[in-house]
């Protein structure tokens, strides 16, 4: 079963969300993915999370989180003891957060969306100063992502299994490329030659 988190101000609809999403139709396991839409605040984010994750045994969860989804990945596969793969995963998002706190609109939807300054401080508790286990982590950066620095992805996920792609963007544009290698990671039998 495969857990996966967007980011910030995204959905299940997003673009890589919806490329894993085709991947398992394609090898006919659709079924083992949860794609929650997770709320603004980080803890309820992470209480959604838990209660989805703790259905399933740890050696049947993998973890997939993009951007602040990353952020959650890891704090979720410290605290599971489950594989995750964190792609362009914010590092610390107090840094880049605090300017969005305020009414605002998710990237798929025209609904408002309010991050208010309390999920600052709800961030804060769950930030993981350094990883236990690197062997349970694979990094997918790019070096040209220009919502957050990769040098710091890299140093956070030292001894991690890590892809660095020189280029691309914070999406990740070219995603579908990378997938199976995601998808093998989290211990999709068919794609494990792609570990």
């Amino acid at each position: 079963m495969i857990l996966y988190l967007h980011g910030f101000r995204s959905s299940p609809r997003s673009f890589k969300a919806r490329v894993v999403q085709r991947r398992l139709e394609e090898l006919g396991r659709a079924q083992e993915l949860i794609c929650p839409q997770l709320p603004a605040s980080p803890r309820e984010a992470m209480a959604l999370a838990l209660l989805l994750a703790e259905r399933h045994a740890p050696g049947d969860l993998a973890i997939v989180g993009s951007s602040l989804g990353g952020f959650y990945a890891t704090w979720l596969a410290e605290r599971l003891g489950v594989p995750a793969v964190v792609i362009n995963p914010s590092v610390d998002p107090l840094k880049n957060l605090e300017q969005h706190v305020g009414v605002t609109t998710a990237w798929h939807s025209d609904e408002p969306f309010e991050f208010k300054r309390d999920y600052i401080a709800e961030l804060a508790e769950l930030r993981v100063a350094r990883i236990t286990r690197p062997e349970r982590y694979f990094l997918l950066a790019a070096t040209g992502d220009e919502v957050l620095d990769y040098r710091d992805m890299v140093a956070h996920y030292a001894g991690a299994r890590q892809h660095v792609i020189e280029g691309s963007d914070h999406a990740i544009s070219e995603f579908p490329q990378y997938v199976d290698e995601v998808l093998g990671f989290c211990g999709i039998p068919e794609l494990g030659a792609a570990q």
